[in-house]
């Protein structure tokens, strides 16, 4: 079924070089009413994290700012936008972090290994010399995350959960590799990925099930703005302003965005186009 909503794009022209600074001319955001295809288009849900608590695991917390945010997401915002999409056949899709073996008992998680087959070999790596391994190490203890949080990190990881409220249901498809998702949109015909999780401008783009990985085998990807958020440093975490910057690359050069609100409404009012 094709719906119509109102989605979020980027004018990113034309600039004016009559302005001092030209890039000013640019239309920038802007909304109108688009078609989705409901039957090739998939809510993916990425590394969605049972952290814990602050009082847990502090090194982590102290490490990852936007936890508290997270949790606020899977609490209040992503139950209700996986419930339509369930109610209305969207097809919900899960990418987890494969640490431990909390998701391997998942029967969609099972089917993604099947479809997927044999894995593919690991990239080759080039040989470390003792002067980059001293900058990784320096680069783990002084810029992230820091030498004394690492013990709680590791704690932390080695208990890590799909929270309750975003668990996969019945045989939603799960996956832990780009190979595992991308048999899982083939196995349903989806061209179409709009994300959810955490964190838009880290794993949501880098990690394996990523935008990255799934734009170069051909798939469309958008983000649900409500739905995500992203790493923020010091001066950029009172205005979440990496994440909005992070909104324009998705619109830019991945896909488009939309509003949890409207994509909620039309997929329960099913407008057709």
């Amino acid at each position: 079924m094709k719906i119509t909503v109102p989605t979020n794009y980027y004018n990113q022209f034309d600039a004016d070089f009559t302005m001092e600074v030209p890039g000013e001319g640019y239309g920038g955001w802007k909304k109108t009413d688009l078609e989705l295809n409901t039957e090739r288009t998939a809510l993916v849900v990425l590394h969605a994290w049972d952290a814990g608590t602050q009082e847990q695991f502090p090194g982590w917390h102290r490490a990852v700012e936007y936890f508290p945010r997270a949790d606020e997401i899977c609490a209040h915002i992503l139950p209700d936008l996986m419930k339509v999409c369930r109610n209305h056949d969207i097809t919900v899709l899960h990418v987890i972090e494969p640490a431990g073996t909390y998701y391997q008992a998942y029967p969609g998680y099972q089917r993604a290994v099947k479809l997927a087959g044999a894995e593919s070999l690991p990239l080759e790596q080039i040989e470390k010399d003792e002067t980059l391994r001293r900058l990784e190490h320096f680069k783990t203890e002084e810029a992230f995350p820091g030498k004394h949080n690492l013990e709680d990190i590791q704690r932390g990881f080695s208990r890590l959960d799909i929270p309750t409220s975003v668990r996969p249901e019945g045989d939603e498809g799960v996956a832990a590799t780009s190979e595992q998702l991308f048999a899982l949109c083939k196995e349903k015909g989806i061209n179409h990925l709009i994300y959810a999780g955490f964190a838009l401008n880290a794993c949501i783009m880098l990690n394996p099930g990523g935008m990255i990985d799934m734009r170069r085998r051909g798939i469309f990807c958008s983000a649900v703005s409500q739905a995500v958020t992203a790493v923020e440093n010091k001066e950029t975490a009172s205005g979440q302003l990496a994440k909005q910057l992070s909104l324009w690359q998705v619109a830019l050069f991945f896909g488009l965005v939309y509003d949890v609100d409207d994509l909620v409404h039309a997929i329960q009012n099913k407008q057709d186009c």
